[in-house]
């Protein structure tokens, strides 16, 4: 497998035509010649996670829309992406958006939409220009199926990425999640805010939905055009396939790179990152806001969902933020812990609450103003901050605390009762832009200053 051909090119594909010289359309016309039960099989062989960070199982869920009799159905492409230290949806609808919209348009036929819709952040305007552009090129060209797909854009929240706060904006509300999922409670159903299955006077399931993400949407065309087999050839057996990661931070090369599945994470910081600068050592790696950062001693770890898991970390949407040993990990995590608590949208009080009192506790160790009981305070906010919670905002707080906990006691500990022995500044990594001619990422460096509660 040519990895830089699969999913992300080394360079942008810049017209339709170009798109099908590299075989763009075979796997829409192979899902049309199976037929959508045949699609859905084949795509469930290849056992394809979703790569959006919660790594379900795309052909179960297509089954699970698919298979509801009597049911309007819609197909979702999510494509606000906005976890810290991850760029890698926008580096493929910058360079690759015709294989996003096959996928799409094979995910529609497959599980008999009636519609499809890309959900993204309105501030995206060059990953949303690329997307009309190859639309209207692919319709033209007929490679687009028969399923309309909306471009439908949301403010710059986190929470739009959020599945249920997804289908919420494309319904023209806030991206406030509901409390049921896509696939019982979707989209289109005349249902007040807040009601959910099972609820006097609506079916148990109401036009199921499909959302995934935009990386496993692009990976839909390749395993329909050259088969189950040929994506499992790659990565692991529970995580096969490539994945798109992105490395920032202390690293010589910030860059977006697609990767075998089980590939270790040592290889992306020292290899495709370039290591660190002279003398420095790795202190941690944050695998994004929502898991527990990795400390230098388990690098080896392969990036695949099952090893990340069993180190007591995860691998998120692939984004590894690096900080090399001059950098204060407490202020890494108040930097992230702080993202989640201003994102945490107030419906579920233990999430608003804990996500704010997490934060703040990060805020007194940087500070120097902790002492013993703030780790006694911190410990029961991770045990209450994911009750009731309506999406897993809660638990990304949970991971990234208890991790810090675990991992950076001897760091923590530093920092009771004094000021931090790293003084350095650090800004959050919530990128907007990237260049790869510099291997740099620009950051959202005003985001404190317009987003604060």
């Amino acid at each position: 497998m040519s990895h830089a051909a699969y999913l992300l090119p080394s360079a942008p594909i810049e017209s339709v035509v170009d798109y099908r010289a590299r075989g763009g359309g075979d796997g829409l016309a192979r899902a049309l010649e199976i037929g959508p039960a045949a699609t859905v099989s084949e795509v469930s062989a290849a056992r394809l996670r979703g790569r959006g960070g919660g790594g379900f199982p795309t052909g179960i869920k297509w089954a699970g829309i698919a298979d509801v009799p009597d049911q309007r159905r819609f197909v979702v492409c999510n494509a606000a992406e906005g976890e810290p230290g991850t760029f890698k949806d926008r580096a493929l609808l910058r360079t690759n958006p015709y294989q996003v919209l096959e996928g799409i348009a094979i995910a529609a036929f497959a599980t008999g939409a009636e519609e499809a819709y890309v959900g993204i952040k309105e501030g995206y305007r060059r990953e949303i220009a690329r997307l009309e552009t190859a639309a209207t090129e692919m319709a033209g060209a007929g490679i687009l199926g028969e399923v309309p797909i909306r471009v439908v854009t949301g403010p710059d929240d986190y929470l739009l990425g959020e599945e249920k706060g997804m289908l919420e904006a494309i319904e023209g509300r806030q991206p406030l999640p509901r409390w049921y999922p896509p696939y019982l409670i979707g989209l289109h159903t005349d249902m007040p805010s807040g009601v959910g299955a099972g609820t006097s006077g609506w079916d148990t399931r109401s036009n199921p939905t499909a959302v995934n993400n935009v990386e496993t949407l692009a990976n839909v065309a390749p395993i329909l055009a050259r088969g189950a087999d040929w994506f499992r050839s790659v990565g692991t057996a529970d995580s096969p396939g490539a994945m798109v990661f992105t490395v920032s931070g202390d690293v010589v090369t910030e860059t977006v790179v697609e990767l075998p599945m089980g590939t270790p994470l040592a290889v992306l910081v020292h290899g495709y990152g370039g290591g660190l600068g002279a003398g420095r050592q790795v202190r941690a790696v944050f695998p994004g806001a929502s898991n527990a950062p990795v400390p230098d001693s388990l690098l080896d770890t392969p990036m695949d969902f099952a090893s990340m898991s069993s180190i007591g970390s995860g691998l998120g949407s692939g984004g590894m933020i690096v900080y090399d040993d001059t950098a204060c990990v407490v202020r890494a995590a108040l930097l992230l812990s702080r993202f989640l608590a201003i994102e945490s949208c107030g419906q579920c009080p233990p999430c608003k609450l804990g996500t704010d009192a997490l934060a703040d506790r990060f805020l007194e160790l940087e500070s120097g103003s902790a002492d013993v009981s703030t780790l006694d305070q911190m410990d029961a906010w991770i045990g209450r901050v994911t009750d009731a919670n309506r999406c897993g905002l809660g638990a990304g707080e949970r991971a990234l605390s208890a991790g810090m906990l675990r991992f950076f006691t001897d760091d923590v500990v530093a920092h009771l009762g004094r000021a931090c022995p790293w003084p350095r500044d650090l800004t959050l990594p919530k990128m907007t832009d990237w260049d790869p001619e510099t291997g740099t990422f620009t950051h959202d460096v005003a985001y404190f200053a317009w987003r604060n509660p």
